[in-house]
């Protein structure tokens, strides 16, 4: 195994060197991307660091320096644009510039899931492919700090000088195997999605992992605590789960459920960071809670009730999984990447049968509906599964 060589760049904070990029986007063929976000140091994320490879050449774009970014998003947007997990660093790009490609766009990643590849994440691509290993140690830098350090800009480089070669490699892998049609397909989905915006029920944000074992009264609890970690995370502009994770406040509901006359500091342990200002709202949000009225506490949704479906349904989903588990392995894919879990109980319940229904009706992509299509035949209109 070898390490890379350092990689020069042009750290892009001044006018001229900005339009001395635009210049470059405009005459590249294709365009590696990637972004460094400080979600996991801010409560009200944003895009740091944008990174570009083209043409041999690599760029760090500084968003926040006070540049004048106006004329980059469009350079980027007619450009065929490399990815890697390219979902979120396109939400953040949309949200933070306004940016949405119009060009075609490679996700490696996605190219890895359709290819079988067990270790989909960058650097073991790069190793699998290269027989080169990067660094990782700058994966959970903060971002948003300044100045970044030398270490912290060649790790940025990273996620983007290799991204070009890897998808000539994996591109020719998929068109061997005749699976370029399904990542472009997928990639294009990909896109879409996140080229919508995400609403924000207020009455489900707080609906953590986990919420579906909890009573009503203890829903309360989770409600409130919720709302009371998501307000002071806002006021420092910290990640909720600085203020308290999300097992913390379940370990805590289930305390306060069984122990309901015990003050608090007779409790679990909290967290050193809940004292002050956080223990005393914490307690009254606690009392607030205990004293609330049944009426007001959550109801129970259908989700959280996981109501058995009836036999016949029941039956029907897990004849349609196990014939989709068997397509996936001769395919040497996961069952996952080929059809969702929660598709194809939809698919089950719903009886869809053409590849028309399944893609209209939201469940697959077209290319894996082709795929299943014969298996939702043979287990949900047939007697033959």
């Amino acid at each position: 195994m070898n390490a890379p060589e350092s990689a020069k760049y042009v750290y892009v904070q001044e006018p001229a060197a900005m339009q001395s990029l635009i210049r470059d986007i405009d005459r590249a063929e294709r365009v590696a991307l990637d972004t460094e976000a400080d979600s996991l140091h801010n409560y009200f994320e944003k895009v740091c660091l944008i990174q570009l490879s083209l043409e041999g050449e690599h760029y760090l774009v500084d968003p926040l320096s006070g540049l004048d970014l106006s004329g980059f998003p469009e350079a980027l947007a007619d450009k065929p644009l490399i990815l890697h997990g390219g979902d979120y660093d396109l939400r953040m790009l949309r949200a933070s510039l306004g940016f949405k490609p119009r060009g075609e766009v490679f996700d490696t990643m996605i190219a890895a899931q359709l290819l079988g590849i067990e270790e989909i994440g960058l650097a073991a691509l790069i190793e699998r492919c290269f027989d080169v290993i990067i660094a990782k140690e700058g994966q959970k830098s903060d971002w948003s700090h300044r100045p970044l350090s030398e270490k912290q800009l060649l790790y940025a480089i990273n996620d983007t000088r290799f991204l070009e070669p890897l998808a000539a490699h994996l591109g020719r892998e998929l068109s061997e195997r005749g699976r370029i049609d399904w990542h472009t397909e997928s990639c294009r989905a990909m896109v879409e999605s996140a080229g919508r915006d995400r609403i924000r029920d207020p009455e489900q944000a707080w609906r953590i992992k986990g919420s579906g074992r909890l009573t009503r009264r203890q829903l309360a609890y989770l409600r409130e605590l919720w709302r009371w970690r998501d307000q002071h995370a806002r006021r420092a502009n910290m990640p909720s789960f600085k203020i308290f994770g999300n097992q913390q406040i379940l370990d805590l509901i289930e305390w306060l459920d069984s122990h309901p006359a015990v003050p608090l500091p007779q409790g679990p342990k909290l967290p050193r960071n809940i004292r002050d200002t956080l223990l005393r709202t914490l307690e009254e949000v606690i009392a607030r809670v205990a004293g609330m009225d049944p009426a007001q506490w959550p109801e129970l949704k259908r989700f959280e009730r996981r109501e058995t479906p009836p036999a016949d349904v029941t039956e029907r989903i897990n004849a349609l999984r196990g014939e989709c588990a068997s397509i996936a392995k001769e395919l040497d894919i996961t069952a996952a990447t080929l059809a969702p879990r929660a598709a194809l109980e939809a698919i089950a319940r719903d009886r869809l049968r053409t590849v028309d229904e399944i893609v209209q009706s939201g469940r697959l992509l077209r290319w894996q509906a082709e795929l299943v299509q014969g298996a939702v035949e043979k287990c949900l209109h047939s007697t033959r599964c």
